[in-house]
C-alpha cells in the first residue's frame, strides 16, 4: 500500500517580492504553514514583517510571486474567489482595530453581518458566545473605550473568529501590554490554536511569546530583503550558523520560561 499523500499547507508562499512605495522591501519569500500550526513571523524593526503579512492577507499586491490558502490560489485569483477566500481567515490588528462607536457584541457580529445571512438573533447569539470563548462575557454591551487594551485584544480576538476561519492572522498582538496580560493572550492563543486546530500566523518580536508560542518561525533581515532563517526557536537560538540569528533569539534572560 502507498504511504498517504501529505496535507496541503494551510499557506503556501512562493518567490514572494513585495515593495513599499516602490521601494522592494521583500524578494524571493518562499516557505509554508502546516495545518494548525502556531507560525511567527520575526525580525528587526524595517526587516518587513508587517509588509509580508499584508501581502498575504491582500491589504497590498505583491509585485510577484504567489499565495495559497488551503491549496487554493490567492494572489491569481480573481476577485469573487478572493473575497470567498477571505472567509477562511480571521485578523487581530494591533490595538484590536475595534469601532469606537460600536459595542463589543456590534464589533465581533460585523464579519457575520457582512458575510453571512443570518438571522438578526443567530448573529447577536454567535457574537455573545466568541466574547465569552475569549473570557469577555457579560461585557457584551461594553464600548472599546469602556475596557482595558488588553480586553480590548481580546474583542480583537473574537471578531477574528467570528466566521470560524482556518487561520488567523496576528500583528504584533503584545504591543502595549503589560507582561501579566500578555501572557494571558498567549495563553488564550494557545487555546484557540488547540480546541479549534486553528492555524495560527503572528508577526512579532517578543521573544517571550516567540519561545511560548511558535512551533516554528521564519526570521527577516531588512539588508538581505528576505528570509535568513527558518525553523523552531530553540533550535534555531543554539545553532544557527549566522550570528544575527542567535543575537536576536537569545538578546532575553527570560526565553524558556
Amino acid at each position: 500500500m502507498s504511504a498517504a499523500p501529505p496535507a496541503v499547507p494551510a499557506i503556501e508562499v512562493q518567490g514572494l517580492e513585495c515593495a513599499y512605495e516602490e521601494r522592494i522591501i521583500l524578494k524571493g519569500v518562499t516557505f509554508q504553514v502546516r495545518r494548525g500550526e502556531i507560525f511567527f513571523i520575526i525580525g528587526g524593526s524595517g526587516c518587513g514583517k508587517t509588509t509580508l503579512l499584508r501581502n498575504l492577507v491582500g491589504l497590498e499586491a505583491p509585485v510577484r510571486g504567489t499565495v495559497r490558502f488551503l491549496g487554493r490560489p490567492f494572489t491569481e485569483a480573481d476577485s469573487a474567489a478572493r473575497r470567498e477566500q477571505l472567509k477562511t481567515f480571521g485578523m487581530l490588528f494591533q490595538g484590536g482595530a475595534l469601532w469606537s462607536s460600536l459595542t463589543l457584541r456590534e464589533n465581533v457580529a460585523l464579519p457575520l453581518e457582512e458575510h453571512t445571512a443570518l438571522p438578526r438573533a443567530e448573529i447577536d447569539a454567535l457574537a455573545s458566545l466568541r466574547l465569552a470563548q475569549v473570557g469577555l462575557a457579560g461585557f457584551e454591551g461594553y464600548y472599546p473605550s469602556e475596557i482595558s487594551g488588553g480586553m480590548r485584544k481580546r474583542a480583537g480576538l473574537a471578531r477574528a473568529l467570528a466566521l470560524d476561519p482556518a487561520i488567523v492572522f496576528f500583528d504584533e498582538p503584545s504591543a502595549g501590554l503589560d507582561p501579566v496580560t500578555s501572557r494571558n493572550l498567549d495563553d488564550l492563543v494557545r487555546q484557540v490554536r488547540d480546541t479549534f486546530g486553528t492555524t495560527i500566523v503572528t508577526v512579532s518580536h517578543e521573544l517571550r511569546s516567540i519561545y511560548a508560542l511558535a512551533d516554528r518561525l521564519i526570521m527577516l533581515d531588512r539588508e538581505a530583503q528576505g528570509i535568513i532563517a527558518e525553523g523552531k526557536p530553540e533550535e534555531l537560538a543554539a545553532g544557527s550558523p549566522d550570528p544575527r540569528v542567535r543575537e536576536f533569539l537569545t538578546l532575553s534572560p527570560v526565553h524558556g520560561t
